[in-house]
């Protein structure tokens, strides 16, 4: 199947878009007591520079290995992964990525967390601290930045993640099951956060999920998974900030849930 994201521009116009993706007949698979078992099959996708795109799709579908495919943390069996027509060949600043567990060292505050990711650049010591302080205020955390992870709670070491990941000005942001880890509640809250945070920075996000909602609440486009495959490319009409109680969403929901049943 050619699943192909119609291109929008979101950046201001004269701005030189960054950040588009093209996944052409990539497939994958792993060897498993002795065989070959298929995990992505021929998948074929484009993203344009600055779209938030959602990927579900049920346990074991790939879609996780596909974001690892993009994020250079596994290589393909064939096929190619393009970001801005070069292709991905391992891991580069230019990909951040956001995993369930926020992954923040324990013996390092959060502003020592954040500058590690800056560790390799060429900016001054003091910019580099400008740079984390204000990425603080982005996500929420004046105040924190002498914290450990472990005086924070899950929604704010998440959030700290999400200013690490945003550190080196990555023209990707790719997602793995980010608020899985949390309560119903901070989930609902950190969703609205991270809306808040695209809209600021407007970088290219690939989300991966098992939530419906929340792939209605924050993506412009849905990738529908079944097993090995891209089932349907779906356009959520919303603006953004979006109402999650709106009622055009509904018919795009029971669309999602038939598919994932299907598969």
């Amino acid at each position: 199947m050619n699943a192909i994201i119609d291109p929008r521009t979101l950046r201001a116009e004269g701005d030189a878009p960054a950040g588009g993706l093209s996944i052409r007949h990539v497939a994958k698979g792993f060897d498993i007591d002795g065989r070959r078992l298929s995990v992505l099959d021929h998948i074929n996708l484009t993203i344009a520079p600055g779209q938030f795109v959602a990927i579900v799709g049920a346990s074991g579908c790939g879609k996780s290995t596909l974001l690892r495919l993009i994020a250079g943390l596994e290589r393909q069996d064939t096929g190619e992964i393009l970001l801005d027509g070069k292709p991905v060949d391992g891991p580069g600043l230019e990909r951040g990525l956001i995993f369930q567990d926020h992954r923040l060292f324990p013996w390092l505050t959060v502003e020592r967390n954040i500058l590690l990711a800056l560790s390799n650049g060429d900016l001054s010591d003091a910019d580099k601290r400008a740079r984390v302080a204000g990425l603080l205020t982005l996500v929420g955390l004046d105040g924190f930045d002498q914290a450990f992870p472990h005086q924070l709670s899950g929604g704010m070491a998440q959030r700290a993640a999400i200013a690490r990941a945003l550190a080196t000005s990555p023209q990707v942001l790719l997602l793995d099951e980010p608020l899985g880890a949390l309560d119903a509640l901070t989930r609902l809250r950190l969703q609205s956060e991270l809306q808040r945070i695209w809209l600021a920075r407007r970088s290219t996000m690939v989300m991966v999920t098992h939530d419906v909602d929340e792939a209605l609440f924050l993506g412009d486009v849905i990738v529908v998974m079944q097993p090995g495959r891209i089932a349907r490319i779906l356009h959520v009409p919303s603006p953004h900030p979006r109402d999650r109680a709106e009622a055009g969403l509904a018919p795009l929901k029971a669309e999602i849930l038939s598919l994932l049943h299907a598969g």
